[in-house]
């Protein structure tokens, strides 16, 4: 397994991180079991989750992935030897204190209530799931602008988070489905205020969405902001298995119909390629996918979800693959072939 250091700090996380979204709701927590003593076993030390999962989230079984996270964490005594991040939620679940937002009082409650379902004094990366204000993201094309919006002021985000950073609840802290300005104005305030400075920014990014390039690429780069890559897979679809209208049963796309991002003619049509590209040269067109994600020189950690084992081994595979430099152009033809923006 590779290691590489999170932002500027000196916690070194693994390149795949065993993202947990799925427990609670298509896997049981003996299910979850298997795969964090798995995952650790191939030298897995990062493992990302949230307050909001299981997903898709529900007031029913919010908060039950950190339960079984926590539980597994009691179990085998490895705390020490995790490095365990979470997210506090942001606006738009009334469930959550009536609608989270990134106060004082509400930060307070997501952390705490995190801390006590993880078993855990602290958490090593403590990330902002959205913005708390209108913006773009999860797949919205297009900014608009709303002059009478409601959000709470950056600064006093980071001021709360500097607080239990201070206090030993939080080690680290990190973005997550933010813009350039978002990560800049974080970073400058920052470095301003004498507040903590975010680590890690988790995006969206595979073969199917390299919308990071853009404008966060350059960002991670000169501010040591490294990309936790989320849905590396595309929701699966880069594996093939929705191709020619398949919908294999117990998948998730065929649990949830909710989950159509990539359900476009010309995300069909890119996913064929990507996967004739993968058979032509004899790989696994799952393993290329996240291959790719893996290389890139802006990743920090390439965050993976499996219902299965199987799955699962496939997944963590990937790291030991170096794709041959045919296929990295043949990819990036396929790319330029995309209508922007099309997935």
């Amino acid at each position: 397994m590779q290691y590489r250091n999170l932002g500027r700090t000196d916690t070194r996380v693994s390149l795949i991180c065993l993202g947990t979204m799925t427990w609670g709701e298509q896997n049981t927590e003996q299910e979850a079991f298997a795969q964090l003593d798995y995952a650790t076993e191939r030298g897995i030390n990062f493992l990302d989750t949230a307050e909001l999962y299981p997903v898709p989230p529900k007031a029913e079984t919010y908060t039950q992935t950190e339960t079984i996270i926590g539980n597994w964490l009691k179990k085998r005594g490895q705390r020490d030897d995790i490095v365990m991040a979470s997210k506090v939620s942001g606006p738009g679940f009334a469930y959550m204190d009536g609608g989270r937002r990134f106060t004082r009082k509400h930060i307070e409650n997501a952390l705490n209530g995190s801390l006590k379902r993880l078993q855990t004094d602290y958490v090593d990366l403590y990330q902002l799931h959205w913005p708390d204000r209108n913006t773009n993201n999860f797949g919205q094309r297009g900014f608009a602008y709303q002059d009478q919006e409601q959000a709470t002021p950056i600064e006093e985000t980071l001021e709360v988070l500097g607080d239990f950073v201070k206090a030993g609840k939080i080690r680290h802290i990190g973005l997550s489905n933010e813009t350039p300005w978002g990560t800049m104005e974080f970073l400058r305030l920052a470095e301003e205020k004498g507040l903590p400075r975010a680590a890690s920014i988790q995006n969206p990014y595979n073969l199917l969405n390299r919308t990071f390039e853009v404008g966060l690429a350059e960002i991670a780069h000169r501010e040591d902001i490294g990309l936790l890559a989320y849905s590396p897979l595309a929701m699966g679809t880069l594996s093939g298995k929705y191709l020619n209208g398949a919908m294999p049963e117990g998948s998730r796309l065929a649990l949830f119909t909710r989950f159509q991002r990539y359900n476009t003619p010309q995300c069909e049509g890119a996913i064929k390629e990507y996967v004739e590209l993968a058979r032509d040269n004899d790989l696994d067109p799952a393993q290329m996918a996240l291959a790719y994600v893996n290389s890139r020189s802006f990743m920090t950690s390439n965050i993976i979800g499996a219902t299965t084992l199987e799955q699962l081994t496939t997944d963590i595979d990937s790291m030991e693959l170096t794709l041959p430099h045919q296929v990295l152009e043949e990819i990036e033809s396929i790319h330029k072939r995309i209508p922007d923006p099309a997935c």
